[in-house]
């Protein structure tokens, strides 16, 4: 037998804490690479490097806890039949209730209190509060959440987040302060807890009395949340009878048809994800954003106008030209770069070896048939009657991925940059493909040089000062992320054509392509750039200031970059982008690109 490693040990250690602050000995505790989450009595925790640091030894073992202490403290029916129903509110309500879990399971725990600390700080990291200048900007969940956790544990907040606090702190006092000092008196009553905060909800003015849900006190809520705490493996609870049963699966239903979110959608293990933390299943769970929205809603304001979409277009590539004139330059294409199959051979190899190399691979032992199990080989010398072990090698799914490449159709890309662009783009979807990660790929250009219609209705208007962008944008599909590759080989040959390249509004297409990624349900979105410099829009340029596109531009980069569950990079094509993007590199000849684009996705599968 293998010696365990100290690794394996410290995980054993973990996953007996957590059943013991839980007093539940079916948790299950598992290291994982992605976010840290909880669903019922299944934790993942982040992985800690092989030698152990301290630091990263607390931060999983400060997410072990919340997730235990959620489970010992928490009535899940409860807390959803008191959840307010606007979203703000919900998220400032869900925050408050963490508050009270964490105060509650560290009280008289020294070290429990500073492991909460340490996956507090965490979480801070890609909380917009660190960030934010105005009051506007800071998420009122986080900042109450922060601020009933000093009322209940005396702990001061994060020093990260004391700016953010300092912007709001005043309002809440002013407006909610009786509340917060009423909170400590009902820390291990959640029903009244669950009272005081919604009291508290109605002084902020986040919500009306009349909209808050009424917190019953019938005889039957204590069997509800038995009942509840009884199908925490996320099935609903089927028991025979009960008309308690019957109450909770209506007003589940009910919630359902309220929430646009779809959550509480089931009484178990989902109703465990509720309250804000990590681990919530869909896309804000995922998204270092203000919990209190989904991050699609989040317009970022920036100084930038747009005179009119009126004639912008997103259109797909076999709408452009007819399918004989798709297949005619896909043939041009690829005889422009005959000579680089080979190179494009090993390319496409190198990337699908270092990604496959990424996957966990398992083994289901003592298996009828398979192959044989040399490891087990002994145990048949010593004892002859026992039969030969066979092994099944099983493959994990490589973890739910989507790659974007957004390809600048400009004209400065005419040539051999977009043809080597262009079978980039169709080397990374074949290798993607393999191994089983979506790949969308998107262009952008304008419709028409000189601004087109919408500077003529600049025009016809008077030539307002200041119009902001004007030109009609043109941005394009070649590939859906469920589309196949073989579907969407052709379109690709439509940068080959005559007069589709044109002009470069960057920023716009950054925000389009970005959209696009956070409405997709995979785990992890990457959004790779390939571009030759900044962006060039001559009849914007010549009405407003000369660095109009650019400083959008960047204002884009900054906020996907900082605030964004998207990952970025950018590749330079003979201009230097690393003044724009934080991860990009710079090539000055184009034969180099098919090679950088495969080094900088692998690096980026790279990275935890």
């Amino acid at each position: 037998m293998a010696e365990r490693t100290p690794l394996d040990r410290f995980k054993d250690v973990l996953g007996g804490t957590a059943r013991a602050l839980a007093d539940e000995p079916e948790v299950e505790l598992a290291f994982t690479a992605d976010a840290p989450s909880q669903s019922g009595k299944h934790l993942k925790v982040p992985m800690p490097a092989r030698a152990l640091p301290a630091d990263q030894v607390a931060e999983a073992r400060g997410f072990a806890d919340g997730f235990a202490l959620r489970l010992k403290h928490h009535d899940p029916a409860l807390h959803l039949r008191g959840a307010p129903h606007e979203a703000v509110a919900r998220a400032v309500f869900d925050a408050v209730e963490t508050a009270r879990i964490e105060a509650l399971g560290s009280r008289g725990y020294t070290g429990i209190a500073d492991n909460l600390a340490t996956a507090l700080d965490v979480k801070l990291r890609a909380d917009p509060i660190t960030r934010a200048r105005t009051r506007e900007e800071v998420p009122l969940s986080t900042a109450l959440g922060l601020i009933v956790r000093e009322r209940l544990t005396g702990r001061e907040s994060p020093a990260l987040a004391a700016p953010g606090l300092a912007l709001v702190r005043d309002w809440i006092d002013e407006k909610a302060g009786d509340d917060l000092d009423s909170l400590a008196l009902a820390l291990d009553d959640q029903r009244a807890f669950q009272s005081l905060a919604r009291k508290l909800l109605e002084d902020l003015e986040l919500v009306q009395g009349e909209e808050l849900p009424e917190d019953t006190d019938d005889g039957d809520s204590d069997d509800q949340s038995a009942d509840d705490e009884q199908s925490d493996d996320g099935e609903q609870d089927d028991s025979e009878g009960g008309q308690g049963e019957a109450q909770i699966e209506a007003r589940g239903e009910q919630r359902d048809a309220e929430n646009e979110d779809g959550e509480g959608q089931e009484m178990g293990d989902d109703v465990q994800d509720m309250d804000g933390e990590p681990g919530d299943d869909g896309e804000e769970g995922m998204q270092p954003v203000r919990p209190n929205r989904p991050f699609a809603d989040l317009s970022p304001q920036f100084d930038y106008r747009v005179w009119t979409n009126e004639f912008d277009e997103v259109i797909a590539a076999t709408d452009l030209c007819d399918a004989d004139e798709l297949v005619r330059l896909r043939a041009y294409l690829d005889q422009q770069l005959v000579h680089l199959q080979s190179v494009v051979s090993k390319l496409a190899n190198r990337l699908q070896r270092r990604l496959m190399a990424q996957q966990s691979r398992s083994w289901d032992f003592d298996q009828e048939e398979g192959l044989l199990d040399a490891a087990r080989l002994a145990r048949v010398v010593v004892s002859p009657d026992m039969s030969l072990s066979y092994k099944i090698e099983r493959d994990t799914e490589f973890r739910d991925t989507v790659v974007t490449l957004l390809i600048d159709n400009s004209g400065s890309m005419r040539g051999r940059p977009i043809s080597i662009a262009a079978i980039s783009a169709d080397i990374l979807a074949r290798t993607l493909e393999r191994c089983g990660v979506k790949t969308e790929i998107l262009g952008f250009t304008t419709r028409a040089w000189k601004g087109g219609q919408s500077r003529e209705a600049w025009l016809a208007a008077g030539r307002p000062p200041q119009p902001g962008r004007l030109n009609d944008i043109r941005h394009i599909i070649y590939k859906k992320a469920d589309e196949p590759w073989r579907r969407a080989r052709a379109s690709l040959g439509l940068m080959m054509r005559e007069g589709l390249l044109k002009e470069n509004i960057d920023g716009e297409a950054l925000m389009w392509a970005h959209a696009r990624l956070v409405a997709r349900p995979e785990e992890r979105r990457i959004l790779m750039v390939i571009s030759d410099g900044a962006p060039v829009d001559d009849s914007t340029l010549s009405v407003n200031s000369g660095s109009y596109l650019e400083r959008h531009l960047r204002q884009v980069i900054d906020w996907i970059e900082r605030r964004s569950p998207v990952e970025l990079a950018a590749i330079g094509i003979g201009h230097d982008v690393t003044r724009y993007y934080s991860r990009a590199v710079t090539i000055m000849d184009v034969d180099q690109l098919g090679g950088t684009i495969i080094e900088q996705l692998a690096a980026l599968f790279d990275t935890p």
